[in-house]
């Protein structure tokens, strides 16, 4: 048994089923290329099936991606098949990830069929797979409620039918480590052929528990893992990748296996993820949270002082989350500016980088101190939502402790620049009412306002989310500005832009 751990990232697949959490086809790219940069070793690019977009996004990845397998999820059912096939053909190392539920419960209630109607789709389903495409994995739904005899013949059937890779999810996150590590020496023990596969896992976070499932399955002998970055996905999200690659780094004693992960790149994949979709990282959040090497109390700061690693089992830098260096200001040049860019990750492109450039001037001029964490959250505000339909180009508000506050709001929707005047029970609802007034969007509901500071300091920028949720589909916006209100109208403004995007999703769906 191989000691490699294959990294599968379904960050741009289940990380996107989180609510609020789509991404439109330019941001997967970027997404796919900082996976690649990290060093995963398959991408789960989507769910071809799903809609128009979701399948150019899939070709779209598969295209890109140069030494990466990009997979698209599949039904167990022909036209799903195909269509995953379609989508990703085009790519250097393509792979179709079929899947049918194996549990009592699901084949009772969601599927309707029996136990012997399953195992010919699986038969059926798999083996169509392989006659297109070499690269063939196959999950068994719910695996962890499974009958442990019709799980093993569910496998044996789908390694028969060609699937290169076996996945067993614990779909509903409700598995210990002791029953998922048993699981899986269960299944390779008894199935006849299980040395023709390799064998992989897929944990949910219900219970808290989905990283610890993981590495009990490793030492089972799983050898391919599935995971997101800052473990977003469905519910309580999926196992978190960079906590999954620390624990194997940093606890080589107890499992010997490695990854193919370039650690300094974590960070800078939690932040595009997070600025992306807006899903704000916990302070306390193990690897990549703002508090992960944060010390306060003397007793820690005395013995970091002595000896980082009295309290510290990893660096900061070893993440690629080197500590806030004030390193840019209003003096500096296009040039330097630059070089930090690089430093820190990021390669623009020439309008790009021009657009980021004022950014930063118009910054430096309003901050005393300009932070890593000021040129992240000013970076992937202006680059993430530089294409969008809808963006705020002016915004003045009126506001104290006598009256209503007055907003005037200057939007360009589609290139037409358009002014509203408005008033609210607030600076902020004022705000939000003059982009209503401009973009009407009467049955969507404001679920969440969040705020927080990007860095210390009264001339910090604000970064805001916000939540909005309309006929079942919800959307998370983000925005960042020294201003707060300038930074919640960018907020609003991106969620009404993802809104768009979801509708024209589903009206495509429908149609199809």
């Amino acid at each position: 048994m191989t000691d490699q751990i294959r990294i599968f990232d379904t960050t741009l697949r289940d990380g996107e089923q989180s609510p609020g959490c789509s991404m439109n086809l330019e941001e997967k790219l970027k997404v796919a290329a900082q996976l690649e940069a990290m060093g995963v070793d398959i991408i789960e690019a989507g769910f071809a099936i799903a809609s128009e977009g979701d399948f150019e996004a899939v070709q779209a990845v598969a295209r890109q991606c140069d030494t990466a397998i990009v997979a698209s999820l599949a039904r167990a059912a022909i036209a799903d098949i195909e269509r995953a096939w379609a989508a990703v053909k085009v790519g250097r190392n393509p792979r179709i990830h079929t899947f049918i539920a194996t549990s009592p419960l699901h084949m009772r209630a969601k599927l309707n069929k029996t136990p012997e109607e399953v195992i010919d789709a699986i038969a059926r389903s798999v083996g169509h797979a392989r006659n297109l495409c070499g690269d063939v994995e196959w999950s068994a739904e719910d695996a962890t409620r499974s009958d442990p005899d019709f799980l093993c013949r569910a496998v044996e059937t789908a390694i028969a039918a060609g699937a290169t890779t076996i996945n067993l999810p614990d779909t509903v996150g409700y598995a210990t480590p002791e029953t998922y590590g048993a699981m899986f020496r269960d299944v390779i023990n008894r199935v006849p052929n299980a040395d023709k596969a390799m064998f992989s896992t897929h944990c949910h976070n219900d219970l808290g528990l989905a990283v610890a499932n993981t590495l009990a399955a490793i030492m089972a002998g799983a050898r391919q893992v599935e995971a997101t970055v800052n473990g977003i996905g469905e519910r309580a999200g999926n196992a978190a990748l960079e906590e999954i690659a620390m624990a194997i780094r940093v606890r080589h004693d107890v499992l010997p296996v490695r990854t193919g992960i370039v650690s300094t790149e974590i960070t800078r994949a939690s932040r595009l993820v997070s600025g992306i979709t807006g899903m704000a990282v916990q302070a306390n959040k193990a690897v990549v949270g703002a508090n992960a090497f944060a010390h306060e109390s003397g007793i820690h700061q005395d013995g970091m002082l002595k000896d980082s690693s009295t309290y510290e089992i990893m660096t900061p830098e070893s993440v690629g989350q080197g500590a806030t260096n004030l390193v840019l200001g209003k003096h500096s040049g296009r040039a330097a500016f630059r070089q930090k860019l690089g430093q820190m990750g990021y390669n623009l492109s020439d309008n790009e980088f021009a657009d980021v450039f004022k950014r930063f001037k118009d910054l430096a001029d309003a901050k005393k101190q300009v932070y890593d964490e000021d040129i992240v959250a000013l970076v992937d505000d202006q680059v993430l939502r530089g294409h969008d339909r809808i963006q705020v180009v002016e915004a003045e508000v009126h506001c104290g402790s006598t009256g209503p506050a007055r907003a005037i709001l200057t939007l360009s929707v589609d290139g037409e620049v358009k002014t509203a005047a408005t008033r609210g029970n607030g600076p902020v609802d004022a705000v939000f009412n003059a982009i209503r007034s401009l973009v009407p969007h009467e049955d969507s509901v404001l679920q969440l306002y969040q705020v927080h500071a990007v860095t210390a300091g009264t001339d910090a920028q604000a970064e805001v989310s916000v939540v909005l949720a309309e006929d079942g589909r919800t959307v998370r916006g983000t925005g960042a500005h020294t201003d707060t209100l300038v930074a919640s109208a960018r907020a609003y403004v991106n969620a009404l832009n993802k809104l768009m995007v979801k509708r024209g999703r589903s009206a495509l769906a429908a149609t199809a």
